[in-house]
């Protein structure tokens, strides 16, 4: 496992200390030991966890967007914005998830690693993003394998601070999300969307990542409850309210 992840991250433009991968190959193992008794993720291989998992999330620095104070808007088993905080301890991080199970286990993967300097907050991204201190309070959001576009853009541009960046780490048909997802995105305050496009190592995995520049205030409507969206899309709404 150490291997592949220094052959990886070098294909990557990634660097990593020593320490980093080891704190990588922990986590792995803290990973496999509690999906024994949890449902935290169906891959639990070595090459899968390093390819699918890590070298996956840590894609995302090659943005060039992550940076200050940065959340992880439906983390699960932390990716990516664990896997980030080991690569640049610089960042200041929040782990956010509805499962509070889930952050027991990141909480312990933190102690074991030695990161004292990470949140958790456990509650549903639409909720949180009207907390003050949390709306409009970050940098960077990052989001992976958590919902469509549309979707991710209500609940997390809220998030964002003007100026800062939303990742949203997607497969193939990221594409096809977009053109959906335009609208939601202009009315929650994003520029037009860029997509980077990564190889991952050792895989014929072409995944892309859509990076959307927050240019104007969300409307403080949004995000909305469950309820509501199931019922009118962000556009239904915007104009009924307008």
């Amino acid at each position: 496992m150490e291997e592949m992840l220094r052959q990886g991250t070098k294909e990557l433009g990634v660097t990593l200390s020593d320490m980093q991968i080891s704190q990588l190959v922990r986590y792995a193992r803290l990973l496999q030991e509690w999906s024994q008794k949890m449902n935290l993720t169906a891959i639990k291989d070595d090459e899968g966890i390093v390819t699918k998992h890590f070298l996956d999330s840590l894609s995302a620095i090659k943005t060039g967007y992550v940076s200050g104070r940065v959340i992880d808007v439906g983390t699960g088993a932390g990716f990516p914005g664990l896997v980030l905080k080991i690569a640049m301890p610089e960042i200041k991080l929040t782990l956010l998830d509805s499962l509070n199970k889930r952050l027991t286990f990141l909480k312990a993967v933190c102690e074991e690693l030695g990161i004292d300097d990470v949140e958790f907050i456990h509650a549903r991204a639409e909720d949180f993003a009207m907390k003050a201190g949390y709306r409009a309070g970050f940098d960077t959001v990052v989001s992976r394998a958590v919902a469509k576009m549309e979707t991710l853009a209500e609940w997390c541009i809220p998030y964002l601070r003007e100026g800062g960046y939303f990742l949203a780490l997607k497969g193939p048909a990221a594409d096809e999300e977009i053109v959906g997802a335009k609208r939601a995105i202009t009315i929650m305050g994003g520029d037009a969307p860029k997509t980077v496009e990564v190889q991952i190592p050792y895989t014929n995995l072409n995944h892309r990542i859509i990076c959307i520049k927050k240019v104007r205030q969300t409307p403080m409507r949004f995000p909305r409850k469950k309820a509501i969206v199931a019922k009118l899309s962000v556009e239904q709404c915007y104009k009924k309210r307008k």
